[in-house]
């Protein structure tokens, strides 16, 4: 496969504007991002690389959601802060973050398409965000006051990565937000529930498409 060149980023930054519409987030009024739809045709983008990386970054998970909420209910826990967001997706949080008046913000993932999408919603929402592609967690813990995930515990193998990673940035010394519908892999026993809120989750039943979700600090 030939590398990645600066028409494929074109390429898939026109993509994501033209088949993934702006829309509001349920319970997140301040907040528009580019969200899949049926007619987007997502199979396009993983045809045209080898990626084996789920289109996570296209939609609003619950996790994210949660977060994002509890930024908007609780400002103060970013205001004038350097804050990383590990996995940001869509950067949902990221910009609720920014919007709450974080100091700089650093949305961090290993998609690289995840990153164009959180760049693209940045902008739609008038902040400036930092973006790194790359898988940072066996990483000495960032410059920052405060790290911010939602929906990072999703799998087991991923689960016993992060949460040494987290406890290490905890011991030295940076606040650490998670936000988690209750998964399997959720660390608990590691965890402090501060909030919950009944909010939308893209991967809920369609009979009951909300998520009872929780924020998070890791003791």
């Amino acid at each position: 496969m030939r590398p990645a060149s600066a028409d494929d980023r074109l390429d898939l930054t026109a993509f994501i504007r033209a088949s993934l519409p702006l829309s509001g987030v349920p319970f997140i009024s301040d907040i528009q991002l580019h969200i899949a739809t049926p007619r987007s045709g997502l199979y396009r983008l993983a045809m045209a690389d080898d990626s084996d990386l789920p289109p996570y970054w296209a939609y609003p998970w619950a996790g994210g959601a949660v977060l994002a909420r509890y930024l908007f209910d609780h400002p103060a826990t970013v205001t004038g802060r350097r804050v990383v967001d590990l996995g940001t997706g869509s950067g949902l949080v990221a910009i609720a973050a920014m919007k709450c008046g974080a100091a700089h913000v650093l949305a961090v993932d290993i998609d690289a398409k995840a990153i164009a999408a959180a760049r693209l919603n940045a902008a739609a929402n008038d902040v400036v965000i930092g973006t790194q592609l790359g898988d940072i967690i066996d990483d000495a813990p960032p410059s920052a006051d405060i790290i911010v995930a939602g929906d990072i515990f999703y799998d087991p193998a991923l689960a016993l990565r992060v949460l040494p990673f987290l406890q290490r940035c905890r011991t030295a010394g940076l606040d650490v937000l998670i936000g988690d519908p209750g998964r399997a892999p959720l660390p608990t026993s590691s965890l402090l529930q501060v909030a919950d809120y009944a909010v939308p989750d893209f991967g809920g039943a369609k009979d009951n498409p909300t998520a009872n979700s929780a924020v998070f600090r890791l003791r």
